[in-house]
């Protein structure tokens, strides 16, 4: 059996009357398909569009050109010009980098697919991961030509959510096509208001609530946040703020100005006679329709420094860590502070003022670590680094180094220390048109 043999027997075969994920593809006389424009339940589409694992796309329609037929994000960017662009400086393009893949070498086959159920959910990616890793079912073939060897390296990639049995899908139409005009490339696309519902979200950001669970909690729980917040009430979506316009940026923890706009901070300071200061630090949830941070892997400091005229800093007056912080085995959880939309924490602190305050300023700083769980888990693994493989090895420190440059200060304002202080941090909000489509 050739290796094309066996992916091709990954493959579903296409046939003139095909029924997935609720919709029809019907035979017209010229061997094309025409996607059925009737209305299909939101919860039908997703049950079966993101059913896991996903089925195999099939060998592609004769009649598409290998740019039609190929499932590599560049093809797609080929005519997707900004989708391809936004999507490249997405996380969603890095889903499959050092820091999931070390992880296949000490998982076992089956692990390792769960977790690719979202960092890499097609089948054709998990069978290229298998013949990267010599799982026992790898294929024994190169992947056709539609496959590029590299699938599984490109993460979450535009197939993962566009593309079912070589037809494309996403949402409706702004200038009300259906989708299915004559001369479109690929045969045109299918419309579905599902793209544009915090439920297709939901697929990989919310686990079931039989999923895995810290103190009794979800582990993953973003979508029933957003539930319980005032943007669903309101019809803000996932993709009002996170994919504004459409564009496929998904931009959050790891971006300074998104964690700007979700934080607003407020400190006030009065001068005391007894030569101190009653300083108070409100820190609020105003931008992010979910906790803030919504998982257990970032940490976000806020410390209220005292600098000298010198610009050196001489005490930390107040330090606030808000985290979701669990043991790097998730056995134990530590502490949860994180902050849930619309709700605030204050902090109070009554420093000592120096004698000439002439040239003093109190300084407040925002640091976010987007990945601190998994620079503990890290360090942790690598005291295990003389019973691993060179190869896990190198990943594992490849993974070290890049959550480390991830880290950065999101802000850091000064006010001169005068009898009272006055800061307010209160970046401009997202917009959040509720017709958002």
């Amino acid at each position: 059996m050739t290796r094309r043999t066996a992916f091709g027997l990954l493959a579903l075969t296409v046939a003139a009357l095909l029924a997935f994920a609720g919709v029809q593809f019907l035979a017209r006389e010229d061997g094309t398909r025409a996607a059925s424009t009737a209305p299909v339940d939101v919860d039908a589409f997703l049950e079966a569009h993101w059913g896991f694992p996903v089925e195999p796309q099939g060998m592609p329609p004769a009649r598409f050109s290998p740019e039609e037929a190929a499932l590599g994000a560049r093809a797609c960017g080929e005519c997707h010009v900004t989708q391809y662009e936004d999507w490249q400086a997405s996380r969603h393009s890095d889903t499959m980098n050092a820091g999931i893949r070390w992880q296949f070498h000490v998982f076992s086959q089956a692990e390792s697919n769960k977790c690719m159920d979202c960092h890499a959910p097609l089948a054709e990616q998990k069978a290229l991961a298998a013949l990267d890793m010599g799982w026992p079912n790898a294929p024994e073939a190169d992947p056709p030509p539609h496959i590029p060897g590299n699938l599984h390296l490109q993460g979450l990639t535009c197939a993962a959510c566009h593309v079912r049995g070589h037809e494309r899908f996403g949402p409706e139409s702004r200038l009300g096509l259906d989708g299915g005009e004559d001369g479109l490339p690929h045969g045109g696309f299918t419309p579905r208001a599902a793209f544009s519902d915090s439920r297709f979200c939901a697929a990989c950001h919310q686990f079931p609530d039989d999923g895995p669970r810290l103190n009794g909690k979800l582990r993953q729980d973003t979508y029933n946040e957003w539930l319980q917040s005032d943007y669903a009430a309101q019809g803000v979506t996932c993709q009002g703020c996170h994919m504004p316009d459409r564009r496929h940026l998904w931009r959050g923890i790891s971006d300074p100005e998104m964690v700007r706009r979700a934080v607003a901070l407020d400190l006030v300071g009065e001068t005391a006679e007894d030569g101190h200061m009653n300083l108070e630090l409100t820190i609020a949830n105003v931008g992010a329709g979910h906790h803030f941070p919504a998982y257990m892997v970032p940490r976000v400091d806020v410390r209220v420094l005292l600098r000298d005229p010198d610009g050196e800093e001489r005490e930390e007056i107040l330090h606030h860590v808000i985290q979701w912080r669990a043991t790097v085995d998730l056995s134990t959880e530590e502490f949860d502070n994180r902050l849930p939309a619309g709700q605030s924490v204050s902090l109070s602190a009554r420093p000592r003022l120096p004698e000439d305050p002439d040239g003093w300023s109190v300084v407040l700083q925002m640091d976010v670590a987007p990945k601190e769980h998994y620079e503990r888990m890290y360090r942790d693994m690598m005291r295990q680094a003389d019973r691993m493989n060179p190869e896990t090895v190198r990943l594992l420190r490849q993974a070290m180094a890049e959550a480390a440059t991830l880290r950065y200060r999101a802000l850091e304002e000064r006010v001169a220390l005068d009898r009272s202080v006055r800061l307010s941090l209160r970046h401009e909000a997202l917009p959040h048109p509720a017709s958002e489509p």
